[in-house]
């Protein structure tokens, strides 16, 4: 039996459930509501010592790490392939699976942050609390928005990533090979996240990165998509775009420098 502890909104959560949605498999929902604290008691940290969703559970046995709970799950439920069957094309999709790990879901996640989740009410809360150290970058964006320089450190990461993709998906319909895979699934949450804060302008007004609009489109088609889709907050996403329309203006500039 597989069980999922996971959120709604939680970007490496959509990655599993993309996957557990392409390949229909079956599985028990444990919804985690992180900024209540779930995901810090007792029971949810002898499973995931670092606080953090998704985990997946197999038959009793726990696996974290939303990278490689995508690649247990495409080993465990062959049927429907999420990655080339040779061994240079699944480095190649390796390329993409790890990218987030390197800096890119941490720009993401305060670039969130200073968009929309500081005008809740919880993150308010947090901004008056005395942060550690590790909390530094993010009591800066909850506290500043997108003038901390956290954000100005970052905003790179967020361009070599929509570079990277328009670049190949101008010549080809996926990032790797000629099929949906976990690479694309790896980038999806992230754009999703940029649509969901109301940057969509990053791929249809000015043509910078024009090639990832079709990509979209295609995901959207995709059965795993509903991964993501039958999950988004109404609640989250009406913050989502009402700041991020009030932040478009100060992206385009940041993003222009």
């Amino acid at each position: 039996m597989l069980e999922l502890y996971h959120n709604n909104m939680a970007i490496c959560a959509q990655k599993v459930r993309l996957v557990l949605s392409q390949k229909a498999i079956p599985y028990v929902a444990h919804p985690i509501d992180i900024r209540a604290g779930e995901a810090r008691t007792p029971a949810y940290l002898a499973l995931n010592p670092k606080a953090v969703v998704p985990t997946l559970v197999v038959d009793g046995a726990p696996i974290v790490e939303s990278a490689i709970i995508c690649e247990y799950l495409d080993d465990a439920h062959p049927d429907t392939p999420l990655r080339p069957s040779d061994a240079l094309g699944r480095a190649a999709v390796r390329q993409w699976t790890i990218r987030p790990d390197a800096g890119m879901h941490k720009a993401f996640g305060l670039l969130s942050f200073a968009v929309a989740f500081r005008h809740q009410n919880t993150s308010k809360q947090m901004a008056n609390r005395k942060p550690s150290e590790a909390m530094l970058d993010l009591m800066s964006v909850i506290e500043h928005g997108l003038d901390s320089p956290e954000i100005a450190l970052r905003i790179g990461v967020i361009q070599q990533m929509l570079g990277d993709m328009d670049m190949r998906l101008r010549a080809h319909d996926w990032l790797v090979g000629d099929a949906f895979s976990l690479a694309d699934i790896a980038m999806l949450p992230y754009v999703c996240r940029l649509r969901d804060i109301g940057q969509t302008w990053l791929w249809t007004d000015d043509g910078t990165y024009s090639a990832v609009g079709p990509w979209l489109d295609r995901c959207y088609a995709q059965p795993g998509y509903a991964g993501i889709s039958d999950f988004l907050d109404p609640k989250y996403l009406a913050v989502m775009e009402s700041s991020g329309r009030d932040a478009e203006a100060q992206l385009r500039s940041m993003l222009a420098a």
